[in-house]
């Protein structure tokens, strides 16, 4: 690939290599230049710029990430869409991810241009969570390079997979001593419970005996004849040696010891055995608490039937040192999925950082006595096309400003899974309802997505081509659509907008942003008009197919 300055005159095809600011517009790095833009460049008295050009045998940046993404991909692994040579890659289950660090080390030894980073192996990760991304560091990389490094991306096997966590039937037995308090153990359950819950298991039973000998064997006998995936084993008394009483047990009912001990703070008196088939951990004291400790990691690998040996084990102790590590396996709240979940939910996964607010506060005057918003497309309500768009795609979240006939439009979107936000001041303006959605984002959100009520042919494919495209550490703050060479709906803002959103005033404040700020937007382009297709008119909604009727 050549790069270096070039002559403007003889720019047409080349990549820009940096952004260059002109009078009303804004031209991107990587852009492919044509004859208009080297028409805006030379008016500006531009003779010289710094460009790439493709050579022969060369592959671009993200066909490059695209073709060597989806070679590293195995089972449960998902790549998003190339953008600006990034491929991210996501998960596709809840459960354990899984790769050999020689062999991904091997890969991103292959040449400088190639690069791939991944979460740590054996990291518990839910759904829709984002695992890996590869880039692509130039706008080209050789051919041969990639080839190399696609082979060992999908030697034998693909580098990358996730095991998906199996459901085990999980019996729990507690032991006491004389003044152990029953509350205690009743904490030790419902924190058992829910760390089973979050990987897809059930604790189906508990018992409690005496902490001696006989008592907890008899204990194990009872549990074995019940057959489950999984026994846990929590003792009044930790266990100091493998002597002691709960492996002594274990060993009378015809169980082993596999091992005992692990380099992981909490959880250094772990104990892992057997009785048949049936896996016994041993659970050490600092499992009392659901913060994360080394039994989460065996747990974790267990629940997502992968086999642990002693040597597994004693190598746990690279990022061992789990005190004062504020995060847990799993973010509880989000590991559950709802029962009110749209179908349209399940096929993509989602981003907990970016929250969607659909905007249908407004009193949509041109549409006549009706509201836009409770008007039918083919039957459904046109806020409800687009909720449900947002449902389907990776949108973590769905808030839904609401004003002008706020009770009707809760009822349209019934049954979804949308949170509501009321815009008492919807009278005033759109920019009213951008604040109120703005206000509404919960902590830790990386992004919103600002989507019309009125645009019923949006669909989540274009929306997550925002999502994709959003990255703001290499300068892509600002998501918009574009067809036609116009821009238009819905727009992804990051988080460093957040107090401007909500300082707007009037219906036109946004654009502002736009041309302050026209250095971090990024466009993508749209396959249709659906950008441009909000419905304000009942002649609008027939140009769209569709009939306005009355929402019951």
């Amino acid at each position: 690939m050549y790069f270096g300055e070039q002559p403007v005159a003889e720019a047409e095809g080349s990549i820009l290599a940096h952004s260059r600011r002109l009078d009303g517009r804004v031209l991107k790095k990587g852009r492919v230049l044509n004859n208009e833009d080297l028409t805006a460049l030379k008016a500006a008295g531009i003779e010289r710029i710094v460009c790439a050009r493709l050579e022969e045998n060369d592959i671009p940046e993200d066909k490059a990430a695209d073709l060597l993404a989806g070679a590293c991909c195995g089972p449960q692994v998902r790549v998003g869409p190339a953008f600006t040579g990034r491929a991210n890659l996501f998960a596709e289950a809840d459960g354990i991810v899984l790769y050999d660090p020689e062999r991904l080390d091997g890969f991103n030894l292959v040449d400088e241009t190639i690069t791939l980073g991944l979460v740590s192996p054996y990291q518990a990760v839910t759904r829709g969570q984002m695992i890996g991304t590869l880039k692509i560091i130039p706008f080209a990389v050789p051919e041969s390079p990639v080839r190399i490094a696609e082979a060992l991306a999908n030697q034998d096997t693909p580098l990358l997979r996730v095991a998906p966590f199996q459901p085990r039937n999980t019996i729990m037995i507690q032991s006491r001593l004389p003044g152990t308090k029953e509350s205690v153990l009743d904490s030790t359950l419902r924190v058992t419970s829910d760390r089973l819950d979050t990987l897809g298991s059930a604790l189906v039973s508990e018992a409690r005996c005496e902490h001696n000998h006989d008592s907890l064997m008899n204990a194990l006998r009872r549990a074995v004849a019940a057959d489950p995936k999984l026994i846990l084993v929590s003792g009044a008394s930790a266990v100091v040696d493998r002597r002691d009483v709960i492996p002594s047990a274990i060993e009378s009912v015809g169980g082993e010891i596999l091992h005992f001990g692990m380099p992981v703070d909490p959880g250094n008196l772990m104990l892992i055995g057997s009785i048949g088939n049936i896996p016994v951990i041993g659970m050490p004291g600092c499992a009392r608490s659901p913060k994360l400790n080394g039994f989460d990691w065996a747990l974790q690998r267990l629940c997502a039937g992968i086999d642990i040996q002693p040597r597994d084990i004693m190598r746990m102790g690279a990022g061992g040192l789990l005190k004062d590590v504020p995060h847990r396996p799993l973010p509880r709240a989000s590991a559950r999925r709802t029962d009110n979940a749209p179908a349209a939910r399940e096929p993509e996964a989602r981003r907990a950082d970016i929250v969607a607010i659909l905007l249908a506060a407004g009193q949509s005057s041109r549409m006549g006595a009706t509201n836009k918003l409770l008007g039918t497309l083919d039957g459904k309500p046109l806020v409800r096309w687009v909720a449900e768009a947002v449902l389907a795609s990776t949108a973590g979240r769905l808030i839904v400003v609401t004003g002008h006939e706020a009770t009707k439009v809760s009822a349209a979107l019934s049954g979804l899974d949308a949170e509501f936000v009321h815009n008492p001041q919807y009278a005033l303006g759109m920019s009213t309802s951008v604040k109120a959605g703005f206000s509404a984002l919960p902590d830790g959100t990386d992004a919103a997505l600002v989507c019309l009520g009125d645009m019923p042919t949006m669909t989540a494919q274009m929306l997550d081509a925002l999502i994709a495209a959003y990255d703001p550490v290499e300068g892509r703050a600002i998501v918009v659509p574009v067809h036609g060479g116009k821009r238009g709906n819905p727009i992804l803002w990051d988080h460093r907008f957040f107090e401007e959103m909500q300082e707007l005033e009037g219906d036109k404040g946004a654009r502002g942003l736009l041309a302050e700020f026209a250095h971090l937007v990024a466009e993508v382009d749209a396959p249709d008009n659906a950008i441009h297709l909000d419905i304000d008119t009942p002649e609008m909604l027939a140009d769209a197919g569709g009939t306005l009727e009355k929402a019951e």
